[in-house]
């Protein structure tokens, strides 16, 4: 009797076993399986690759026509939102996103949101920058998943991909459609020919040197020269070698800042004309300062003047520009860039303010 209870119960027991492994196994997707859902679109020649692995997320994908792209996007259903965004720069401030939910009831929503900002009521619903194809969207739960599809009218859509999963068990409703704070979130780098996604954090590193190395040189450095040259004159050379040498490293660290830019720009394939521009009209207009250079007239010579007033006032406009240009960047470069905000700020408040109290000096002297 001890032995027939013991096989009894190992059988139930090996029973629950098995059903335990066929949930799991339908649970699961891969690009091996094969999508039997009732699309607006034909499914059978789509590209699959995972793209989140922490959340299991997979994607499939098809230029369908000249300008329409097949989407596919398999989540595991945690009763939360799934969304699949587009973004310029890889953050989630101005970009927009494909939401997709699937209430108690098992009807489905999918909207478009334009993200403005950071702030619940600057994530709008029906809003955005794609040209979603009319009647394309849905979104079906299946075997303890999701399936997100839609389709996009674009030549060719942004590489920059975000993915994010909306907190468990709150999803948007009516009338507003206001969208919940994402549990987690990642930006990845999408490459449509080759079918291949990474994870966008692999160009952190390169993306804080360029951000570093401008910071220090044409936001820092170049000021702290330019003040050198101004206010310390008192000590001849002293104050010449000095204002030349900051001013030297100032470019040349500026230059490299500037060449890890276009390195940045070229592996990301990220559309930042302006902040690209101004770059640009600073290096020019650094080089014309250092051009000037050799060209300075003597003491003596009636051009000095002229001369004095195109480098003085030229490298004023400089930092300027560098000043504008490096607070565009970090509200670029990070998704929460108020440290770095606060920390450049600090800095530049602190150099002005000892300006200010040098140029008094100087005044009170003259």
């Amino acid at each position: 009797m001890k032995l027939s209870s013991i096989s009894i119960i190992f059988f139930f027991a090996t029973l629950q076993a098995l059903s335990v492994l066929q949930v799991n196994s339908q649970s699961t997707d891969s690009c091996n399986s094969n999508l039997n859902l009732d699309l607006p679109f034909d499914t059978s020649l789509l590209n699959c690759l995972p793209v989140w692995s922490r959340h299991d997320f997979i994607l499939r994908y098809v230029r369908n026509l000249s300008n329409v792209w097949n989407f596919v996007l398999s989540a595991p259903d945690t009763n939360s939102f799934v969304a699949m965004g587009f973004s310029t720069t890889g953050q989630m401030v101005g970009s927009s996103a494909v939401v997709g939910w699937v209430s108690a009831d098992g009807s489905g929503t999918v909207k478009q949101y334009f993200l403005g900002g950071q702030r619940p009521n600057l994530v709008v619903a029906d809003q955005g920058n794609l040209t979603i194809v009319e009647n394309s969207t849905s979104i079906t739960s299946r075997s303890s998943r999701v399936y997100l599809a839609f389709q996009l009218n674009t030549s060719q859509p942004l590489s920059r991909v975000l993915y994010s999963v909306g907190q468990i068990g709150v999803i948007p409703s009516a009338p507003g459609f206001a969208l919940a704070e994402h549990r987690d979130k990642v930006s990845t780098l999408l490459n449509y020919r080759t079918g291949t996604s990474a994870s966008d954090s692999q160009h952190s590193r390169l993306r804080k040197s360029h951000g570093i190395l401008n910071m220090l040189s044409w936001g820092i450095l170049m000021i702290i020269g330019a003040m050198a040259g101004r206010y310390f004159k008192q000590w001849d050379p002293m104050w010449f070698y000095s204002h030349a040498a900051i001013q030297s490293c100032a470019f040349l660290l500026g230059l490299a800042g500037i060449i890890s830019g276009f390195v940045l720009e070229d592996r990301l394939n990220a559309e930042v004309d302006t902040h690209k521009a101004l770059g640009i009209l600073i290096l020019v207009l650094g080089c014309l300062q250092v051009m000037a250079v050799f060209a300075r007239p003597g003491k003596e010579s009636k051009v000095r003047k002229y001369w004095n007033w195109y480098h003085h006032n030229g490298g004023r406009i400089v930092i300027l520009i560098a000043i504008a240009n490096v607070f565009y960047g970090i509200h670029l470069g990070e998704d929460d860039g108020t440290s770095w905000n606060a920390a450049y700020a600090v800095v530049i408040s602190i150099l002005f303010l000892l300006s200010i109290i040098l140029e008094v000096k100087l005044w009170r002297q003259n």
